[in-house]
């Protein structure tokens, strides 16, 4: 569980730094999925 416990905290440092709350991180985590397998699927298509 150390590992989950880290990526929890450097996320919420992340979020008291840029101001943004957890609906904003959601949208935020959403659109990188969409962006990088759209990038998968372009590159594996080739």
């Amino acid at each position: 569980m150390g590992f989950i416990n880290w990526h929890k905290g450097v996320l919420e440092t992340y979020k008291q730094k840029l101001g943004l709350t957890d609906y904003q991180v959601l949208w935020i985590a959403f659109f990188k999925g969409l962006i990088i397998g759209g990038l998968v699927l372009y590159f594996y298509m080739r």
